[in-house]
């Protein structure tokens, strides 16, 4: 890649979400690139945790274009995942540039500057298509922890290897939360999860009603369309940042049987022990912080990012920086963002936003090319425009 390249469409991030983007974008004819910083597209899924599975059936994890070659049923391992993206990718023939890191976007002018490890781009439209959990969080009193032997984010969980002999607590009983604890359990630790509220683990959502009939009232209606930013409910649910999802896969009974014990929520450290909300600290050996994610969006040298480094944006098109999107965030637009079919949907909103701007500046381009200024009269004015350039 040669510095100062240019291309109309910068797209960072070769995930769901970036693919969903390139799929559209290739075709409406929008000249782009997607870079993606691992080595192989789906690298992202392959290295994440090593029992991990979807945490939605197969029927729901497919990209347009492509249904998900899996029993619609099932719930597809990560490989399987990461298996699917690189050959979407490759069958669309999207232009993915593997082993590219961003380090810098900037602005140059009226266009972004899109610096890599490779040299840099001048682009017209930059789309972040990244999750929001690019770098995990612990509490602040993480720190005055002595008693754990080990201590890491579930973002850092890999297998059962790296627990300590002796107890386990997992802060955090959400789907992550959950099949850690259940997977320390198994491997003989007496393990502790700690929920928000007093020993609460959220429902599951087959535990209600039945999986094969709750499941797609709930996975393509109530969070897809209901859970939404068009509705009062919905945007209620967006402004508790830490709002959490039921539980799709494991069920509360399943942690019960295993020997899981519930806990208050983790509060702080007492003696070098984790502290919990009632009083009780607990003697255990190993701590995994299933407590959130920072964006994770340093790099990103705009004026787009609230109070809690969030980008602030609508359905992912920054308004007030025309040209920067976004796609792939926690509750972009409604509660399945983060599940593959909501990523896709939320990817050809942001595509389509693309596209109309790639065409307003096409249109500009050539009317800007029809009347030149050596095709004008010198008694002749023309009113100046503030319309968007080509790159």
């Amino acid at each position: 890649m040669h510095d100062s390249q240019r291309i109309q469409t910068v797209v960072i991030g070769a995930g769901q979400s970036g693919l969903s983007v390139g799929y559209h974008l290739a075709k409406r004819n929008v000249p782009f690139v997607i870079l993606e910083s691992k080595q192989r597209v789906g690298d992202t899924w392959r290295m994440r945790w090593d029992s991990l599975r979807l945490f939605t059936p197969a029927k729901y994890d497919s990209l347009v274009g492509m249904p998900f070659p899996a029993a619609p049923r099932s719930f597809p391992t990560k490989e399987q995942m990461a298996d699917y993206l690189e050959l979407y990718a490759r069958r669309f023939e999207l232009p993915v540039r593997t082993g590219v890191r961003v380090t810098r976007v900037s602005k140059r002018g009226d266009h972004f500057l899109v610096e890599t490890n490779e040299g840099s781009i001048v682009a017209e439209n930059v789309v972040v298509a990244m999750a929001s959990y690019q770098k995990g969080r612990s509490p602040v009193f993480a720190s005055e922890l002595s008693q754990p032997a080990v201590q890491f984010h579930s973002i850092d969980y890999k297998n059962p290897k790296q627990f300590a002999p002796g107890g386990v607590l997992v802060v955090g009983a959400g789907n992550s939360g959950a099949e850690i604890a259940l997977e320390a359990a198994k491997n003989g630790h007496k393990t502790f999860i700690s929920g928000r509220n007093p020993g609460h683990v959220p429902f599951r959502i087959e535990s209600v009603f039945g999986k094969y009939i709750l499941a797609p009232i709930l996975l393509r209606f109530v969070f897809h369309h209901v859970l939404s930013l068009k509705t009062p409910v919905g945007r209620k649910l967006h402004a508790k940042p830490h709002a959490g999802a039921p539980l799709i896969r494991t069920r509360p009974m399943e942690l019960e049987k295993a020997g899981v014990v519930r806990v208050a929520k983790t509060v702080g450290a007492k003696d070098g022990k984790p502290l919990l909300e009632d009083g009780t600290s607990l003697d255990v050996n190993t701590v995994v912080w299933c407590t959130g994610f920072d964006p994770g969006f340093a790099w990103i040298d705009l004026p787009v990012f609230g109070a809690r480094g969030e980008p602030i944006h609508r359905r992912g098109v920054v308004e007030q920086e025309p040209g920067l999107y976004f796609t792939g965030l926690q509750f972009l637009y409604a509660m399945t963002s983060t599940m593959i079919h909501g990523a896709a949907r939320d990817a050809e909103f942001v595509a389509k936003a693309v596209i109309a701007r790639a065409r307003a500046s096409q249109r500009t381009s050539t009317i800007d090319a029809i009347v030149s200024p050596s095709m004008i009269p010198s008694t002749t004015s023309i009113p100046s425009t503030t319309s968007p350039k080509t790159v």
